[in-house]
């Protein structure tokens, strides 16, 4: 058998079928077109697919309520000045989270309490909702000395530890400059420009007491001696040429 035989034999059936199934599509009338839309199998199908349709509006609308807390709101409580262990079983008990943000420092407050929080006290939020709190610090902050040591007064010098938080105690004056600047002492230890010293240290000032001056006045004279006699007046000192000498 040739190939072309066998090629009619094999697909001619093919496309003999297919030509039947279109004719016998096209044979069909409207009556019977609009009876398959009778069949309950059809339209149970289609209600199933509008009751899902249905039930997964419902489920994500309530989701999105419960996911997002809808309707519920919490107020956050005034936590400033507690201590930081009772505000985190405050807030828990509340079903709100707690985060520390910053320190700060506030001598007037103990230490581990909190200073700020945000949000803000009175404000309304959602449960799970995260509060950050700033506590005061455990250790007061050290700062580095400025450079005020024989490069300043005593004025400059005190307002400007004093704007930095230090506590200044009575100036221990010494022989030189008047109200100059020679050293600072915390507790009896000089310190050094640039020294980390603790807020809460007492700081001393050494300063002059204005005395040097009139000391090197005196030891001027005592070198070059005095330029006036007892009675003021500027005298020279001399000695008297004889005559003969003179003559000759």
């Amino acid at each position: 058998m040739s190939a072309v035989s066998r090629f009619l034999c094999t697909f001619v059936p093919y496309f003999a079928s297919i030509i039947t199934r279109r004719v016998s599509l096209s044979n069909m009338n409207a009556k019977d077109f609009i009876g398959k839309f009778k069949s309950p199998y059809l339209w149970l199908h289609l209600l199933a697919m509008a009751l899902v349709v249905v039930l997964l509006g419902v489920g994500v609308w309530y989701g999105l309520d419960v996911y997002t807390h809808h309707g519920q709101a919490i107020k956050v409580p005034d936590m400033n000045g507690m201590a930081f262990t009772k505000a985190a079983d405050l807030l828990e008990s509340d079903g709100l989270d707690i985060l520390v943000s910053d320190t700060g420092y506030n001598k007037r407050m103990p230490a581990g309490c909190i200073l700020a929080q945000q949000p803000d006290a009175g404000s309304y939020v959602k449960q799970g909702r995260t509060v950050y709190v700033t506590i005061n610090s455990l250790q007061s902050p050290r700062l580095p000395l400025p450079d005020l040591i024989d490069n300043s007064s005593y004025r400059e010098a005190e307002a400007r530890l004093k704007a930095m938080g230090f506590r200044l105690l009575e100036p221990k004056r010494i022989e030189g400059e008047k109200d100059w600047v020679y050293g600072i002492q915390t507790g009896g230890r000089h310190l050094q420009t640039g020294d980390m010293v603790s807020i809460e240290s007492a700081l001393v000032l050494i300063i002059g007491n204005g005395e040097y001056e009139e000391e090197e006045d005196m030891l001027f004279d005592d070198e070059f001696g005095s330029s006036d006699d007892d009675t003021g007046a500027d005298v020279d000192d001399f000695s008297e040429v004889p005559d003969d000498i003179l003559e000759e």
